[in-house]
């Protein structure tokens, strides 16, 4: 799947595939539940990303930069005890327990100006 519109926005940061803006750096490596919250404190609707966005990062891992072979949280559990994450070596996805601690990179969906000054109105 090739990425439909990959920009850089070298002023806040970002980089946007498609509708999906991406932090261009990593928050660093902590458990899920932490790493849930430390998207949520940027405010602004940073989040995890969703299993199918993690792969779009995947697959535009290049062009975003900054991503090593390591894993990186999903916002999606798979059940009470685990979540899903992917590792950017080869682009796997499988759950984590726990038993390992993988890394955080913060996404948010696209909106421009007019769209957010016509949704604060």
């Amino acid at each position: 799947m090739e990425s439909e519109d990959v920009s850089a926005s070298k002023k806040s940061s970002t980089f946007k595939i498609g509708n999906l803006e991406v932090m261009s750096n990593d928050l660093g490596q902590m458990s899920w539940k932490d790493a849930k919250k430390a998207c949520a404190d940027l405010g602004d609707g940073w989040r995890l990303p969703t299993r199918v966005e993690l792969n779009l990062l995947y697959q535009n891992k290049e062009s975003i930069g900054g991503f090593d072979n390591y894993e990186y949280w999903s916002s999606e559990s798979a059940d009470q005890n685990s979540a899903w994450i992917q590792y950017f070596g080869n682009g796997y996805q499988y759950t984590n327990d726990g038993a390992e601690i993988p890394y955080v990179r913060a996404v948010r969906t696209f909106k421009n100006r007019a769209q957010q000054y016509h949704e604060n109105q």
